[in-house]
């Protein structure tokens, strides 16, 4: 069996700035709503489109020499790039926070858990 490679770094990028991110978890919401009708099946027969939304949840390492606004961000980009050759970069755009918590552990740095909510999706 061949050795598999995966995707790799996660860059977060707030007013030229990259900060270090731990985790990453992307919810995608379509948009899609069941459509009822008063029909003899009573059953919905079919769906329409909405608005899609990318609802995104962050944990990033916080820089001991620099104090930042983590709530008041704005127009961020979060980037998912392949290691090495070919692959297909990923890139959630005009992010602006919702909700900022931090989070400290014995063993672990200094954390900021974010909630941010991303206007577009780009592959690249």
């Amino acid at each position: 069996m061949a050795l598999k490679e995966y995707v790799g770094a996660i860059t977060f990028e707030v007013d030229g700035a990259e900060y270090e991110v731990v985790d990453l978890s992307v919810d995608r919401q379509t948009g899609k709503k069941v459509v009822k009708t008063m029909n003899r099946t009573g059953r919905a027969l079919g769906f329409h489109k909405g608005v899609e939304t990318f609802e995104l949840s962050v944990t990033v390492v916080i820089p001991m020499d620099e104090q930042f606004d983590w709530v008041g961000i704005e127009g961020a980009k979060i980037t998912i790039s392949p290691n090495g050759e070919g692959g297909q970069r990923e890139s959630y755009t005009d992010c602006a926070c919702v909700s900022a918590g931090s989070k400290y552990s014995v063993e672990n740095e200094a954390r900021i858990d974010l909630k941010l909510l991303a206007l577009g999706h780009v592959k690249e």
